[in-house]
C-alpha cells in the first residue's frame, strides 16, 4: 500500500471510519508486533506492546503530521511503548530461541541453526536498549537509516554510529562464545 492510500485511510479514520482504522491495523499490526518481539523477547509482553501502541495510535491520530510518513510515526509510538515496558518490567530468566530465521531441512543443520540463533539473540538482547532497536529496525525489519532516523528521530549519522557501536558489541559477544 503506498502513502497515498495509507493518508486516505488516516483521513476516513480521523472522520470516524471504524473500517479504515481496522485497515490500518491490519497494515502494520505484524511489523509492530515484530519490532516489539525483537525488543522485549517475550510473546506476551510484545503482543500487549503492540496493543497499547495501536491504542496510543487511536488516541492521537488527529496529533499526526501528514508532512511526515506514516509508518515512522507508528512505528515511533511502538517501539517506544517497547522501549518503555521492557524499562517498566526488566525481564529475567531464560531468553527464548525463536528469531524469525528459516530452519534448514536436515535435523543436524536445523540443531546448528538453532544454537546460532540463540547465540545471536543473546547477543542481541545483551545490547543496551539505543544499540537493539537500531540493529532490529536494520536487521531485522530491513529499514534503511533515513527511515530509522525518522522512527526515532535522531540524525543518520547517529543510526550509522549506534550501529557500528552494536555490530562490534555483538561481534565481541559472539566471538567469546565461539560462534566467530
Amino acid at each position: 500500500m503506498d502513502e497515498t492510500e495509507v493518508a486516505q485511510l488516516v483521513s476516513e479514520s480521523l472522520g470516524g471510519s471504524q473500517d479504515s482504522f481496522e485497515k490500518l491495523l491490519t497494515l502494520y499490526e505484524k511489523p509492530i508486533f515484530n519490532a516489539a518481539y525483537r525488543i522485549l523477547n517475550n510473546y506476551e509482553d510484545a503482543r500487549d506492546a503492540t496493543q497499547n501502541a495501536f491504542i496510543k495510535i487511536y488516541e492521537n491520530l488527529e496529533n499526526f503530521d501528514s508532512g511526515h510518513r506514516f509508518f515512522s510515526w507508528v512505528y515511533r509510538i511502538a517501539i517506544n511503548e517497547a522501549i518503555n515496558m521492557r524499562t517498566a518490567r526488566r525481564p529475567a530468566g531464560d531468553l527464548d530461541t525463536a528469531t524469525g530465521l528459516k530452519e534448514s531441512n536436515t535435523p543436524e543443520r536445523a540443531l546448528s541453526r538453532s544454537e546460532l540463533d540463540e547465540l545471536i539473540q543473546t547477543a542481541l538482547m545483551s545490547l543496551e536498549i539505543q544499540y537493539r532497536v537500531v540493529v532490529v529496525l536494520r536487521h531485522f525489519l530491513d529499514f534503511s537509516y533515513r527511515d530509522i532516523g525518522g522512527i526515532l528521530e535522531i540524525p543518520e549519522k547517529t543510526v550509522k554510529s549506534r550501529l557500528f557501536t552494536a555490530r562490534n558489541l555483538m561481534r565481541e559477544t559472539l566471538s567469546t562464545k565461539g560462534a566467530l
